[in-house]
């Protein structure tokens, strides 16, 4: 064994044998030196966060006939959940199949492999395939939730042994916001809020981005305004997307009579003889102790909104102000578990995604750099990425070849014709975009490349060359095209490649294009039955963990669209079945 091996097991070592002393030590952890708890509940499960994760496991526990409390930081639920798009990533559920996808677990254990590899066990990947079609099924049964097959939309990697070139991922129905009655004043608002008069799913926004330039786009426009109509005639509140997860799972949680207190921050978790039993909760300004017969239930985010964490485990630069997560989301539940001696992994990545970092706030880049007429540019004025692939991978190159911030150009062809973000194409981007600097134009490259700080010749004859390949149709020099997921937000009628075009038409923009997230994923580190295991191994008695708050069963992959909830909601499913 060389030194380096021996330095890691003495680490290890350490880490174990002080988790044995805090699990054996029967005191609240950080809580020791904290006020005593005015007041004290008896629950037989408590469930830290009420996105995805916990209000499936809550719905779970609730329907399993124990008393279930679900304790939410924020003033509102929902936490990312919420804010999200909510495709979720189920391999061979029920929807899928009623919609006629080939799918089978066989084929999803064969693609989940190829993808994640050996950075997860083989046991958590088969749980969450095992689990996840079931969990999909109760949560129809057990609440006003209905999901749709995301059509077309393709797994992450559909070339790869497994893969589905026309997905397997679905989203929320349209779900009601009246049925949460005085609730719905409550639930997380939407990462970027809808325009009013349409309902708009996941799906819709491939085609809403070519609506001008597209008959099926167009029409999708079209349908958007007839659902609204249709819904507001009907009395319905319309909610999609994250609003109707969030939504639906918590119009389950109240007809299943589980309370969830907002505005209610976990300070420790409470061990005794060994066994978590309850957690120390800040709320109305004192310190009450909820007991927990059965078991604790981390399920509150990752860490993406603390500074001092990214810090730590993370690759510079970063920082807490190009996250899409909530702002709840400051790695609570990760330090309560490292405090009662769990191990932790997958701590340095995230799910990342090419973002802009706008006035109003970071926009997450999805179709923009997929359409034909950009490309993407390091400091020095080169392409260095395959712009269409996964925006995972796009950021982990970003860090690989040091193109942090990076540049999105485009021409003014491509501004004509495509929707970017939710202004429609030919208006002229805001003045606000231009002046914190996320955005510059010029008349020429030269001048383009003065205001981006890269050099001229090399921004001209990048663009030079991605002209020609645009032309022919074939990107030899990154591949941009040879995938089905390239294309899924591309222009099918650019020809001969719908995601290659030149970039000829003057004036020409430049985006900052800065290392963005949905959330870190990593977290505690769990089995195949979401228990928190120590760095040796063994399992924390009563504590389990799900969601981004433990570490991803995707480890540092992406299998398609909803990667992040459909494991998120599975194995809260599996911890509270199990708990």
């Amino acid at each position: 064994m060389d030194r380096d091996s021996e330095a890691k097991m003495g680490r290890r070592q350490l880490l174990h044998s002080a988790a044995g002393a805090i699990v054996g030590s029967q005191v609240l952890g950080r809580g020791a030196a904290r006020a005593e708890p005015v007041q004290v509940f008896d629950y037989d499960v408590a469930i830290i966060g009420s996105g995805a994760a916990g209000m499936t496991a809550a719905l779970v526990a609730a329907k399993r006939g124990l008393r279930t409390l679900v304790i939410e930081k924020a003033g509102k639920f929902g936490g990312s959940t919420a804010r999200s798009g909510a495709g979720i990533w189920i391999p061979n559920n029920e929807i899928v199949l009623a919609a006629g996808v080939p799918d089978s677990k066989a084929l999803a254990a064969a693609y989940l492999a190829a993808v994640v590899g050996g950075d997860v066990a083989r046991d958590r990947q088969a749980a969450f395939l095992d689990h996840g079609p079931a969990m999909i099924s109760f949560v129809m049964r057990n609440s006003p939730l209905r999901f749709r097959f995301m059509e077309g939309y393709p797994d992450y990697y559909p070339e790869r042994t497994g893969g589905m070139p026309h997905g397997r991922s679905i989203e929320p129905d349209m779900f009601d916001g009246n049925l949460l009655g005085e609730e719905l004043a409550h639930l997380n608002p939407a990462y970027m809020p809808l325009p009013d008069g349409v309902v708009v799913f996941g799906a819709d926004y491939k085609w809403l981005t070519l609506a001008l330039v597209n008959a099926k786009g167009a029409a999708t426009a079209v349908e958007m305004v007839a659902r609204y109509g249709k819904a507001v005639a009907c009395g319905k509140k319309p909610l999609t997307m994250g609003q109707a997860l969030a939504g639906g799972l918590r119009a389950g949680l109240l007809s299943a009579g589980v309370p969830v207190w907002l505005n209610s921050a976990m300070l420790d978790v409470k061990v005794e003889g060994g066994r978590v039993t309850g957690v120390l909760v800040q709320r109305d300004g004192a310190s009450v102790l909820v007991r927990a017969k059965r078991g604790v239930i981390v399920a509150s985010g990752g860490f993406e909104r603390d500074l001092t964490m990214r810090t730590r485990y993370q690759e510079q630069p970063i920082g807490v102000d190009w996250t899409m997560g909530a702002t709840s989301n400051t790695g609570d539940g990760i330090r309560a578990g490292l405090e009662v001696g769990a191990a932790v992994a997958l701590m340095d990545d995230a799910w990342w995604g090419p973002t802009i970092p706008l006035p109003e706030g970071p926009y997450f880049c999805l179709s923009e750099r997929t359409l034909p007429g950009s490309i993407m540019v390091d400091a020095g004025g080169k392409r260095f990425v395959n712009e269409a692939a996964p925006y995972s991978d796009v950021v982990h190159t970003m860090y690989q070849k040091g193109a942090v911030p990076a540049w999105m150009v485009v021409d003014q062809n491509y501004r004509n014709r495509y929707l970017f973000r939710d202004l429609g194409p030919l208006l002229p981007f805001p003045a606000s975009w231009y002046e914190n600097g996320s955005l510059v134009s010029a008349v020429t490259l030269a001048g383009l490349a003065a205001k981006m700080g890269v050099p001229p010749d090399a921004l001209e004859q990048t663009i030079a060359r991605f002209n020609g390949l645009a032309l022919a149709g074939t990107d030899v020099d990154f591949h941009r095209g040879d995938s089905a997921y390239d294309h899924y937000f591309a222009d099918p009628a650019v020809c001969p490649n719908s995601c290659l075009a030149p970039l000829s038409l003057p004036p020409f923009h430049a985006f900052k294009i800065v290392p963005g997230d949905l959330g870190t994923k990593g977290g505690l580190v769990t089995d195949a039955a979401a228990r928190v295991l120590t760095p040796a191994g063994a399992v924390i008695p009563g504590l389990y963990a799900a969601g981004n708050a433990s570490a991803a069963v995707m480890g540092h992959s992406y299998a398609g669209a909803g990667s992040t909830i459909g494991p998120a909601m599975t194995f809260g499913f599996i911890a509270a079945n199990g708990i």
